[in-house]
């Protein structure tokens, strides 16, 4: 028999960083992996670096086919977009009734559920699935969130429970829901992800400039911190960034790196899915715009030039060990409350699309493998594990509490940081999220009447019967008076 005439158990279309680490990790459980690369040569390169392997490189789409052990599972890792529905086309006269695809990109959710209807109509089955951690957790385990349909996942589970990250509560991986979902919670991790990144850069930024610390000293704060309830990915990784020295000129490398944030688009998509289901996330939009604002960087040295400091903003900003631990606090409360405004975006777009997302099993497979990965998970599952319909993660007493024990310095360091002038969106907006959530009442009684008495769009009494709409001539009756 010839290497081809083995049966495969996956195949892998695409073979970057991520795809060509999954093909490896899924080797070293024993699954032989048939590759695929729009470029041929490289799927026989990978192969070749590593003769231990089960890898079994393909000519073209057609020979990888042939190779799969039917029912057939094909895993695309290609860019998400146009890239995806290219492959799609080209293995839909190869396949078969019954085949497994699978697009393991971030692509929009949208476009997964228009895949799987289209592919379910020629008795084929798709899986739109969220794959986080990076190229290490490719290699060495990554936090998998698979959608669509149940008989799906059946056919890939055995394979992905075997590849994903495991932590004390299991492996991190689970069939999240139908359609889109899986994309969709990866989307939100993303958008959370970006939350996180800002929340982080904005505690530098206060220790820089408000307490003057170095960046080996920072290292120092961080690694103390992630001991903590703070203990995650990010920060541990921010730590080793911080004591990274530059070869070049001996200084701290993140002190020559540009301060301009690139992005793909997710934290956007994230926003925008946001907008449309009414559900506010001003965290993350706050980190979305940071970045854009980041990217101004012409502009911005401009504007550095021309705009004066005013006097009371040029004064030192004092500190010490209290602001210290104050950032500490409110970077903690900060992070609850970006995770509180994801689960509260992914709980009505479950009820909106019909997915029945259990949120502690989602906390549950970020526990481990992915970008979020942190200590904050076990109780946000728990959490959701006491109240399956928790309509937000600040509701729940054990969560809310820290919000409630850190806010003291929270307040303190963003009366620190507007003072002295030190940009905070994400930590400002995180703040305005939680008085505004925690708020009886709130000033849009003065929005609507306003609407009302410009556009007669009408208004509810706090002391109607129903909820029938009332019209005010609030002109006219201002006249009067």
């Amino acid at each position: 028999m010839t290497v081809l005439e083995e049966k495969a158990d996956i195949g892998i279309v695409g073979l970057g960083v991520m795809g060509s680490n999954l093909a490896l990790n899924l080797a070293d459980h024993g699954f032989r992996v048939a590759l695929w690369n729009r470029s041929p040569e490289v799927a026989f390169e990978l192969a070749a670096a590593n003769p231990g392997a089960a890898l079994v490189p393909a000519r073209d789409l057609a020979e990888l086919v042939q190779v799969l052990e039917p029912p057939r599972r094909i895993l695309l890792m290609v860019r998400a977009g146009e890239a995806v529905d290219e492959v799609i086309d080209a293995l839909r006269p190869l396949v078969s009734a019954g085949d497994v695809l699978a697009d393991g990109g971030n692509s929009w959710y949208a476009d997964t559920e228009r895949r799987e209807q289209r592919l379910a109509a020629l008795g084929l089955h798709f899986c739109g699935m969220g794959v986080s951690g990076g190229e290490q957790g490719a290699r060495l385990g990554p936090s998998i969130m698979p959608g669509g349909s149940a008989e799906a996942y059946a056919r890939l589970a055995p394979l992905l429970e075997s590849v994903a990250a495991r932590t004390e509560h299991g492996a991190c991986v689970a069939h999240l829901g139908p359609g889109g979902a899986g994309h969709f919670v990866k989307m939100v991790h993303n958008g959370i992800e970006y939350a996180d990144l800002q929340l982080l850069a904005e505690a530098y930024d206060l220790m820089k400039r408000a307490l003057g610390y170095d960046a080996p000293r920072m290292a120092e704060v961080f690694a103390r911190w992630n001991e903590g309830p703070l203990g995650s990915f990010l920060v541990e990784l921010t730590a080793r960034v911080l004591r990274v020295t530059d070869p070049e000129t001996g200084r701290p490398l993140v002190d020559v790196v540009l301060d301009q944030a690139g992005q793909k688009g997710t934290g956007r998509w994230t926003v925008s899915a946001a907008l449309d289901l009414g559900v506010p996330i001003p965290s993350i939009a706050a980190a979305v715009d940071a970045r854009a604002l980041s990217a101004m960087v012409d502009e911005r040295q401009l504007a550095a030039r021309c705009i004066p400091v005013p006097a009371v903003l040029s004064a030192s900003p004092s500190g010490g060990r209290h602001l210290e631990d104050a950032i500490h606090d409110a970077l903690l409360a900060s992070r609850a409350v970006a995770y509180a405004q994801g689960m509260a975006l992914l709980r009505v777009a479950s009820k909106a699309h019909g997915w029945s997302l259990d949120l502690a099993e989602v906390a549950r497979v970020w526990t481990g493998g992915c970008i979020l990965r942190a200590r904050l998970l076990v109780p946000i599952m728990a959490a959701f594990r006491r109240e399956p319909d928790l309509a937000n993660l600040l509701l729940d007493p054990a969560f809310e509490a820290y919000a409630r024990h850190t806010q003291a310095g929270w307040r303190d360091v963003l009366g620190a940081a507007h003072r002295h002038g030190i940009p905070t969106p994400a930590l400002s907006a995180g703040l305005a999220y939680y008085d505004a959530y925690r708020s009886s009442r709130l000033p849009q009684n003065l929005i609507q009447a306003q609407r009302d008495a410009f556009g007669a769009h009408g208004y509810q009494r706090t002391d109607g019967a129903d909820d029938a709409l009332l019209h005010s001539e609030w002109l006219i009756l201002d006249r009067k008076d």
